[in-house]
C-alpha cells in the first residue's frame, strides 16, 4: 500500500509534465461550439454557397477555418473571396475571423463555376481548424449536402 501511495503522485506529476509542458501544470483546451449553417444552390454550371459560421460558446475563439469540399470539381483558375484559398482542386478553405462566444456570426458567400454542368453534386462542410478548442457538438459543423441542378437552395 505504501508503494502505491508513493507511485500515484509520481504518475500524476509525470502526466502533468508531459501534457502541460512542465512544472506539473496541465494545459486545458478551451471549449467552444462552432456551427456552420446555410444553403447550397446549383444551376447552369454554377454552385453557390451561403454560409453562416458562429460559436455557441462557452469560450471565444480568435478564429476558425471552414472547409468546403465539392464532389464535382470547380472550373480551374477562379478567384476566391478574401480570406479563402484553394486546399486542392475540389477543396476551398476560408477563415472566419474571431468568433465570440454567443456573439456575432461570420457570413461567407461563395459562387463558383463548375467544370462542365453536373446534374448534381455533394458539398461537404466541416471545421478544418478551431484554434485547438474542444467541440463536443460536431453535428452542427459537419454537413454533407446533396444538391440537384434546379437552382433551389438546399439548406443545412
Amino acid at each position: 500500500m505504501s508503494v502505491l501511495r508513493r507511485a500515484v503522485p509520481a504518475v500524476v506529476l509525470a502526466l502533468g509534465t508531459v501534457l502541460g509542458g512542465g512544472g506539473g501544470a496541465v494545459a486545458v483546451a478551451p471549449e467552444a461550439d462552432v456551427a456552420h449553417h446555410g444553403y447550397v444552390t446549383l444551376w447552369q454550371g454554377r454552385v453557390g454557397v451561403a454560409l453562416l459560421s458562429e460559436n455557441h460558446g462557452p469560450s471565444s475563439l480568435p478564429g476558425s477555418t471552414v472547409r468546403l469540399e465539392f464532389s464535382a470539381p470547380p472550373a480551374a483558375g477562379q478567384e476566391l473571396p478574401a480570406g479563402c484559398l484553394w486546399g486542392g482542386d475540389r477543396v476551398v478553405l476560408c477563415g472566419t475571423g474571431a468568433l465570440r462566444a454567443a456573439g456575432a456570426a461570420h457570413r461567407l458567400d461563395l459562387e463558383l463555376r463548375t467544370a462542365g454542368e453536373p446534374e448534381e453534386l455533394t458539398v461537404m462542410v466541416d471545421t478544418a481548424w478551431n484554434g485547438g478548442a474542444t467541440d463536443r457538438n460536431p453535428g452542427n459543423h459537419r454537413h454533407e449536402v446533396l444538391v440537384i441542378a434546379t437552382g433551389d437552395p438546399y439548406v443545412f
